[in-house]
């Protein structure tokens, strides 16, 4: 039985909702008692996603290029318009971009990984920061990975695109510590989602061979942490960076 995090009455965005664990993130705060926007490129998979949990809350499926900032404000705005003012936001929207040797990788790969995983981060935060400093209150959850931490070989993209997105978080939350906005991010291992089919079976091997409990992370456990971090008791806790790497990180 999972713990009861009470989400009633808040509104949520989560990024890349349409599946893996920004789909189980939208399940776990839709079961708090939230109303979730998802928002994604692939608004045909995100619409059918939010109509199969919407017997569970409140859902909106919202088309949205985070590479676009024009795009992301009028995500903000259909939001806003359909559920009120943000009250929650979890950025799990992400690639992994090719597995390749630095002076093997493509330049456009780059900056497409770099622009969804980091730059994304940055519009959709930046974009609904200023309302919640007008309420006075918000949760921010940015999803980076051990790999940010740690650098995984031939994903030089990924790994510099999710350090990044460390180090925008604890800036951001540093900037807003003084209000009750919490911006975090968690770092997890490998989780056997869609994004597996964008890599090797090698470095799938390479990743699973790094991670002490011997498994890949589970959907709903990164949710569940995230539940937390996204409810008024997390009311300290601001530009942290927690761990969800099954005993891989060593710091």
């Amino acid at each position: 039985m999972m713990n009861k995090i009470d989400l009633a009455g808040q509104v949520a965005v989560v990024t890349g909702g349409a599946q893996g664990i920004g789909h189980a993130v939208v399940d776990r705060l839709l079961q708090s008692g939230a109303a979730v926007a998802s928002w994604d490129r692939q608004h045909d998979a995100n619409r059918a996603a939010m109509e199969e949990l919407s017997g569970t809350g409140k859902t909106l499926a919202v088309a949205c290029d985070l590479m676009d900032w024009a795009s992301v404000g009028a995500a903000l705005k259909t939001t806003e318009d359909a559920l009120g003012g943000v009250d929650i936001v979890v950025n799990s929207a992400g690639i992994a971009g090719p597995i390749a040797t630095v002076e093997d990788y493509d330049n456009a790969a780059w900056d497409l990984t770099i622009g969804i995983n980091l730059t994304g981060t940055y519009y959709v935060n930046k974009a609904v920061i200023g309302g919640m400093k007008t309420r006075g209150y918000g949760r921010i959850v940015n999803i980076a990975s051990i790999a940010g931490k740690e650098g995984n070989p031939n994903a030089c993209a990924y790994s510099a695109s999710k350090a990044g997105v460390i180090g925008f978080t604890k800036s951001l939350g540093k900037e807003v510590a003084d209000l009750d906005i919490s911006v975090n991010c968690v770092t997890p291992a490998a989780a056997r989602t869609p994004i597996f089919d964008q890599i090797t079976q090698e470095h799938i091997d390479y990743m699973l061979s790094k991670i002490p409990r011997k498994r890949f992370l589970e959907v709903e456990e990164a949710a569940a942490m995230i539940a937390w971090l996204v409810s008024k008791e997390n009311s300290f806790t601001t530009a942290g960076v927690f761990d969800l790497s099954g005993g891989r990180a060593t710091y």
